[in-house]
């Protein structure tokens, strides 16, 4: 097994200055650990709290309507919580995330998925009092806040700690979790709705309570997530990283009962505090430009399509096929367990297959098949069941694909930039497709005219379609590469002439 030797440190001032270098194999020790134990305490320290995530943004949507029903103890109308609120919850995650995202390459994933879990928490538990729609609508974007942080700073986290063998398929599940949420805010919402068990102006409480209950839960258990070895070797804190390295091999070989494969391959870098917002700026957009308008791309599609759905599934169901307001849950629990299977059936595939099909594919499937449900829509053929299957079949693709988009980001940039790329795409793809497409799709979907309705479909598949046709040309294969062969850290030493991929791949 790897050691503390595993580390060399080499500078003329005894390894304390700006000029010293350090020679690691800590990444390929990392991405030689077979699965264990372990990456399950990292999969459920930091990926379920997507489940809380899919369960409030569910609830809220559908039981908006009983927000704005006299006797809820709001005084608020049904299209201010699936517009104004939703629009302002998209926008905390933005702003949260390039506000978090940046504090998270300075200062450490740890420091900063414990603070943004906590304010996300703090957040919702003060939804849950509301008593004003001013109070509605400013906790709302807290909580999107919170949780903008939290794409940032788990994302990074994840990557860098699960082995490059298993990286797709486990950041696409993670990502796609979200829905499992989303089938117990749907399920929740049903019981928030009956009056016969619960008053108006409570149930609809008690199910923000609950995920800050269930959050306190996560919060326990993250305590035990360590920081990110690649963040402390790149400032400079390698001893912290050797211990983190070396306590999780020994517990993974105890688990296995047989000694772990050399590491193959090291990697020498000049340990530095930070890098500034010129760097980061001129490494995304000019020496990664061709990745930066995939990252784009990704963003905005998935964005759009979701949108085109997903704040109007209940109105459609309502205006034109007479779904009892109350009934809705049960057909989003059917679209929210076909959102999970996507990720869930199609992970593996993004690490076998490969990055570049599998991305393309998932958003090209995705929006092909929205236009033909646009079109049988359009004809007057579908009923609510088969509408719904039909959404069913679209976001099967489509959230493998949504997840993919996440992957990419914090994948394809150099280590020093990763939580604050992925800030950036997160928010400058979801501010053009979930700030102005809950807008925009709710006007659409509200008229009640069929015309109306297929073109919110249609500007949905388009935009994902574009989207799986840059990642056609754009796509970098990243299956089962570390990360630091797919991007180059910034500060890592030129060895033998050849300093990583080209910035144009």
């Amino acid at each position: 097994m790897a050691t503390g030797a595993d580390v060399g440190v080499h500078g003329a001032d005894g390894g304390s200055g700006r000029d010293r270098t350090v020679t690691t194999r800590i990444p390929a020790r990392l991405d030689r650990l077979p699965w264990s134990r372990w990456h399950w305490t990292i999969v459920i320290g930091l990926g379920t709290v997507w489940i809380l995530d899919g369960l409030e943004v569910t609830v809220v949507g559908n039981i908006a309507s009983r927000l704005s029903e006299p006797g809820s103890g709001l005084a608020i109308s049904a299209s201010q919580v699936t517009g104004t609120a939703a629009a302002l919850y998209v926008a905390g995650a933005c702003v949260g995330a390039l506000f978090w995202g940046r504090l998270t390459d300075r200062h450490g994933r740890k420091k900063l998925f414990m603070i943004t879990l906590v304010v996300y928490l703090a957040a919702t538990a003060l939804t849950s009092i509301s008593f004003a729609p001013w109070w509605f609508f400013v906790f709302r974007f807290l909580t999107g806040f919170g949780i903008g942080g939290e794409y940032a700073a788990i994302n990074s986290a994840i990557d860098e700690l699960i082995p490059a063998y298993h990286r797709g398929r486990v950041d696409l599940i993670i990502n796609g979790s979200f829905w499992v949420g989303a089938v117990g805010g749907s399920l929740l919402s049903i019981v928030a709705l009956d009056t016969d068990f619960l008053a108006k102006g409570l149930g609809w409480r008690l199910t923000f309570a609950l995920g800050v209950v269930l959050g306190l839960v996560i919060l326990l258990v993250r305590r035990n997530v360590p920081e990110s070895p690649r963040w402390l070797l790149i400032h400079g804190r390698e001893r912290e990283a050797e211990e983190i390295v070396s306590s999780i091999e020994q517990q993974v070989e105890a688990e296995k009962g047989e000694p772990l494969p050399e590491p193959a391959g090291e990697l020498v870098i000049h340990p530095r505090s930070g890098v500034t917002f010129r760097e980061i700026a001129r490494t995304v957009f000019h020496d990664y430009r061709r990745r930066a308008v995939l990252g784009f791309s990704l963003f905005v599609g998935q964005a759009f399509l979701y949108n085109a759905i997903t704040f109007g599934f209940g109105t459609i169901l309502t205006k034109f096929f007479d779904v009892p307001t109350a009934d809705t849950g049960y057909y989003f629990v059917v679209i929210a367990v076909g959102n999970f299977l996507g990720p869930l059936l199609l992970g593996k595939l993004f690490d076998t297959v490969g990055r570049r099909v599998m991305i393309s594919s998932t958003y090209l499937l995705s929006g092909l098949l929205l236009f033909l449900t646009a079109w049988l829509f359009h004809q007057g053929v579908l009923t609510a069941g088969t509408l719904t299957a039909c959404w069913c079949g679209v976001l099967f693709f489509a959230s493998a694909g949504a997840s993919s988009a996440y992957l990419t980001v914090s994948e394809i940039f150099p280590m020093e930039t990763r939580a604050m790329s992925i800030a950036f795409f997160y928010a400058l793809g979801t501010a053009a497709g979930g700030i102005s497409g809950p807008l925009l799709f709710a006007d659409l979907t509200g008229t009640g005219k069929v015309s109306d309705t297929v073109l919110a479909f249609q500007i949905g598949a388009g935009l994902m379609c574009a989207a799986g046709l840059v990642a056609v040309v754009c796509a970098v294969s990243a299956e089962r590469r570390s990360l630091e062969d797919v991007a180059t850290p910034l500060t890592a030493a030129a060895q033998g002439g050849k300093k990583g991929l080209s910035a144009a791949q």
